[in-house]
């Protein structure tokens, strides 16, 4: 355990090291802010290479450098690194807990900080147990990319008592501030052909990207997927993946898939599909959208969209061209409207589609999202299914024209970058 400890110093900041902490995010930050200093537990969950272990280290620097925290109180443990191998179960977790508190000696509250824990088995039971602690202080912060971590029995256990913050790729505004570029369609053009992975940005190279966001890819799916959930058949796995990058934006049913594959002449069913679609959900590479019927707000089954995480799985798996611009400007909106804490749907009114519907508490609001809007037909079309709603919500056309459309009947229109 001595060694295992030594390691953990490391990453600690109980000598007075610093370590790395990144691009801040303010807008996670701010946010996560809101709720310190109470026994919530604050669960971080998106997908790999997002950015949740430099928001910990922002938090804890923030706890020690403005809350006054002293460093010895801040405990910190990154399942990833390599030199905690041996800890694999919420047993080997506390003896390195009891081990901290021994050689450090903390005095009073103690902040501890669990990075990328879905691996150590039966971790919930460190969480619960210490979360629920009434004999000492303690406030925790876990991170995950499952989106499964805080499901089942422990969910259950910790009714009411956590709190969960979903973190994305970079956004197109953090992507300018980052690069402090300027916020303008051409800069955002340059975004759709990349995509916002924070590592992404300090790579040069078209082939190098391309390399980075295939590792990336095969990381998630090998190690998030296949030894999670023992599966068998890897490539039907990665060519589910594959279809649903190609076809991003289109409506999906996972009847067409198992037809789609069947006609390639590969052995699946059903089941099988709907289970793995769930697993690249659940590792956030893709999310659906559901549809339903404005009228009576019933869900339909069948036909669903999917967007990616990020666009770079399809600008460097798939390949960019320049008529995915509009693909790519929808999954953009999608991924912008559940950055601002939306619940995002495809809506349904007399046979006509609406691109979104947000919503958020008692917040309802529609989008149509078209890449330029060059003739009367498509005006006419963009802004006629949004007529077809006659609620009082707010209603947006969302396009990359280079002036801006006057409103029309409560319409507003929007350049992609105003959405929130």
């Amino acid at each position: 355990m001595q060694q295992i400890f030594d390691n953990l110093r490391r990453y600690n900041c109980w000598d007075g090291n610093l370590f790395p902490i990144g691009f801040q995010r303010n807008e996670y930050l701010n946010n996560i802010v809101n709720y310190l200093d109470n026994r919530l537990i604050k669960v971080l969950v998106g997908q790999r290479r997002t950015g949740k272990s430099y928001l910990l280290r922002q938090i804890i620097k923030l706890l020690i450098e403005e809350k006054r925290v002293n460093p010895k109180n801040v405990f910190y443990f990154n399942n990833e690194f390599i030199g905690f191998d041996k800890i694999r179960s919420a047993t080997d977790l506390d003896t390195l807990f009891m081990f901290y508190k021994s050689e450090i000696k903390p005095e009073g509250k103690i902040y501890i900080f669990l990075d990328e824990i879905q691996n150590v088995e039966s971790w919930e039971k460190f969480v619960n147990s210490y979360s629920q602690d009434f004999t000492n202080d303690y406030e925790l912060f876990i991170t995950g990319s499952n989106s499964k971590l805080l499901s089942g029995e422990l969910a259950t256990q910790l009714s009411g008592r956590f709190v969960e913050f979903h973190v994305f790729p970079f956004s197109f505004h953090e992507y300018c501030n980052y690069k402090k570029s300027d916020i303008n369609r051409d800069n955002f053009i340059k975004y759709l052909k990349t995509g916002g992975l924070p590592e992404m940005l300090h790579l040069e190279g078209e082939e190098i990207k391309r390399h980075y966001v295939e590792s990336l890819k095969n990381t998630i799916i090998l190690r998030d997927i296949v030894e999670r959930y023992k599966i068998k058949d890897v490539q039907l796995l990665e060519d589910i993946f594959g279809f649903l990058i190609a076809n991003a934006g289109n409506l999906t049913s996972l009847t067409s898939l198992v037809k789609y594959f069947k006609s390639k002449l590969r052995k699946t069913n059903y089941e099988t599909l709907s289970t793995y679609v769930s697993y690249l959900k659940d590792t956030f590479l893709i999310h659906e959208a559901s549809r339903y019927q404005l009228r009576g707000k019933e869900k339909l089954s069948g036909q669903r969209k999917y967007y990616l995480n990020d666009l770079a799985f399809k600008n460097y798996l798939s390949g960019y061209y320049p008529f995915d611009i509009g693909y790519n400007l929808e999954n953009f909106i999608y991924l912008q409207l559940r950055i601002s804490g939306y619940k995002v749907s495809v809506g349904i009114i007399n046979g006509k589609e609406i691109d979104f519907v947000a919503e958020k508490g008692e917040e309802t609001k529609y989008f149509q999202v078209s890449y330029v809007m060059n003739d009367k037909s498509t005006i006419d079309r963009e802004y006629s299914n949004l007529l077809l709603v006659k609620d009082n919500f707010r209603k947006y056309v969302v396009s990359l024209d280079e002036i801006k459309f006057s409103g029309y009947k409560g319409i507003e229109h929007l350049w992609p970058w105003e959405v929130k």
